[in-house]
């Protein structure tokens, strides 16, 4: 019955007040990018769109994973269908009917649908940008190269594309979460990147992309697009390493006065031994000498030379082959870059940095929530529809939120059974 809380209560279709971004739409163009035409201008009537979107949302709360479901689910309970809009008197939609509604209805308004939830939340307190987690989840696209049975040695080769999904990619995630265990899982399908309140746990914003694309690529695309519906500055942005990127550094202090936690990405680089004035140690234990600075490719490097360089009557103490090479500065020489930027800037050794960073958690929590709707493996084939799939999953945990919010008594709005119990 939350459905029915969301068709009475929220308009999740038009978004009519302003909640505090930066830059308010004026009237008309919040009609023409949030409001969901009910029947197309031209052609035949069909089905409403109204009630296709909420049946999808029934679909994405009681957890199915395929639009057979659903159709079985209509038609074995009339009650959720009319609640849902349609007409029980009549013939309710078909499986390729709501196949074809997945694959060609516009995301964006998919997406305006989302947003106008979000800043329904915003305004009521729920929600907001002080902390924010950015992480992606891999989503498997309908094919068989994706059966783990499956003993095909070239089902995970790059130019072997799947011949029921001519959309999907070929992408890797990890499948421990062990950071000492390197192990990974390739797969065909999408990702879908989530933008998460890190307090409350309800998403901001969502894209999909196929399963190829790095995290890092599409953060910057994310803060952007939040940022034109709901403010962002001063916000903490927390994410794993695998968005250690110097220009989200950069965009997320530049534009949005805002700080970034997250971990570094050492990228196979050596900790080489260092006294604690700094100074490396070489291979025969001598403290090495400061030789000057550098800049190159956007770093500042400091050059730490051998002592004994300069000695005439000198001799290695580990015979190390540069010492010996005949020339006038000779031994071995090491090189340190200098943090001049804020990615090497942080301590991610204090006490506020490790509590910060606990709160990323709830991306973690959103995600498996995000999952028991049944998003993790696709039954659909092309990435339009997946893409509008995701969104209306994200759709229907908001609209589990907004009917906890605006029904009698304290509910929480992170527990979908809780709110169908009490329906």
């Amino acid at each position: 019955m939350d459905i029915k809380q969301f068709q009475k209560g929220q308009s999740a279709y038009m978004l009519k007040e302003n909640h505090g971004y930066s830059k308010p739409p004026d009237s008309h163009e919040q009609n023409s990018k949030y409001f969901v035409q009910e029947f197309p201008h031209m052609g035949r009537k069909g089905f409403s769109n109204h009630a296709m979107i909420c049946s999808f949302i029934v679909m994405k709360c009681e957890g199915f994973s395929m639009v057979s479901d659903l159709v079985d689910y209509l038609n074995n309970n009339l009650l959720i269908a009319h609640y849902c809009g349609f007409d029980i008197s009549r013939p309710l939609p078909s499986y390729w009917t709501f196949d074809r509604f997945l694959k060609n209805f516009g995301h964006d308004l998919l997406s305006g649908i989302m947003k106008s939830q979000v800043l329904l939340l915003a305004g009521k307190g729920i929600m907001d940008t002080s902390f924010i987690g950015l992480d992606s989840t891999p989503v498997s696209a309908n094919t068989s190269q994706n059966n783990p049975k499956s003993f095909a040695s070239n089902k995970f080769k790059p130019d072997n594309q799947p011949k029921a999904d001519k959309d999907c990619k070929l992408g890797v995630h990890t499948a421990s979460n062990q950071t000492r265990e390197k192990k990974h899982e390739f797969y065909w399908g999408y990702k879908n990147h989530v933008l998460v309140d890190c307090i409350s746990g309800l998403p901001i914003h969502e894209i999909t992309t196929t399963a190829e694309v790095h995290d890092s690529s599409v953060a910057l695309t994310v803060l952007a697009d939040t940022h034109r519906f709901l403010s962002l500055e001063e916000c903490t942005f927390l994410a794993d390493k695998g968005y250690d990127a110097k220009n989200i550094y950069l965009q997320v202090h530049t534009l949005y006065n805002g700080e970034c936690i997250i971990p570094l990405n050492k990228r196979n680089t050596k900790n080489p031994k260092l006294l604690p004035q700094g100074n490396p140690v070489c291979e025969a234990g001598l403290a090495m000498w400061k030789d000057g600075k550098f800049t190159a490719s956007g770093h500042t490097r400091q050059k730490f030379c051998c002592p004994l360089k300069s000695s005439p009557d000198a001799d290695c103490p580990c015979h190390h082959k540069n010492f010996y090479n005949g020339k006038k500065h000779r031994g071995c020489t090491k090189y340190i870059t200098i943090p001049d930027d804020r990615r090497l800037s942080i301590d991610r050794d204090s006490r506020y940095f490790k509590s910060a960073y606990s709160l990323r958690t709830e991306c973690e929590r959103y995600n498996s929530r995000f999952k028991n709707t049944g998003q993790e493996r696709m039954w659909v084939r092309n990435k339009s529809s997946v893409a509008n799939l995701n969104t209306l999953a994200h759709i229907s945990l908001l609209a589990v939120a907004i009917a906890a919010v605006t029904m009698p008594g304290s509910q929480s709005y992170r527990k979908l059974k809780s709110i169908k119990r009490t329906a």
